[in-house]
């Protein structure tokens, strides 16, 4: 007697169960690379907020701007060693002529700020060049490891005058500085206080890739992974 061979397949039912369990394994991807993200976009906005708010706190108390004010009275005022300081002009270094002397105030700042127990960190004040990605003995990173940079700048406000500004650091996803922008301001990459980096700031680390603005908006369809967002005090 012959015996007939059963044919051998998944049912409907099983093809089912296997689409949801993938509709649930993506779903649950979906949904961490979300989380991730909305974490990125507030580390970088507690960073501008932090910063903004020892700035100000270490004006209040030692009556000179931090960078700004020279080694010598900052080791006298804060009561440890300091490194790098200015020139006592009441204003930080502007950035478009940012070397050499100008870098001694522009990381100055962090080593100022950090010694006096307003930030986080150790800072040695560097070397009078620009801090480099991934060095967080000189300036704070962001979370792509980029470092921040505060100073000042003209050509944001387009009337000469020198704006005190916050760069948020490179290698920013243009999706994570759109997020950023709507969350501390107003979404549109060149007007408000959150900005896209102007390509007047054509040398490291100031500047933001071309890409990442598609006329006046965010160019989110693009992709592109080297923002610089910059927040305007």
């Amino acid at each position: 007697m012959k015996h007939r061979h059963q044919q051998q397949g998944f049912t409907l039912v099983e093809i089912a169960v296997v689409l949801v369990i993938i509709g649930l394994l993506l779903g649950g991807v979906l949904k961490g690379q979300e989380l991730i993200a909305s974490a990125r976009v507030r580390n970088l906005a507690d960073q501008q907020a932090g910063i903004q708010s020892a700035y100000f706190g270490f004006i209040d108390r030692y009556r000179a701007v931090p960078g700004d004010m020279s080694a010598a009275s900052a080791t006298s005022a804060i009561g440890t060693t300091i490194n790098s300081g200015g020139n006592e002009d009441g204003r930080l270094a502007d950035a478009t002529s940012a070397g050499g002397a100008e870098w001694d105030e522009l990381n100055g700042v962090w080593e100022q700020l950090s010694k006096a127990g307003f930030i986080k960190g150790s800072f040695n004040g560097g070397s009078g060049s620009a801090p480099s990605a991934g060095n967080s003995d000189v300036s704070p990173l962001n979370v792509f490891s980029s470092p921040l940079i505060l100073t000042r700048h003209a050509d944001y406000e387009g009337t000469g005058s020198a704006r005190l500004l916050l760069h948020l650091g490179q290698n920013v996803p243009v999706e994570i500085a759109r997020e950023l922008d709507v969350k501390l301001d107003d979404g549109q990459p060149q007007t408000g206080t959150l900005r896209n980096a102007l390509s007047t700031d054509d040398t490291q680390p100031y500047y933001s890739a071309a890409g990442c603005l598609d006329g006046t908006e965010w160019d989110v369809a693009d992709g592109v992974t080297n923002c610089n967002p910059t927040y305007l005090f």
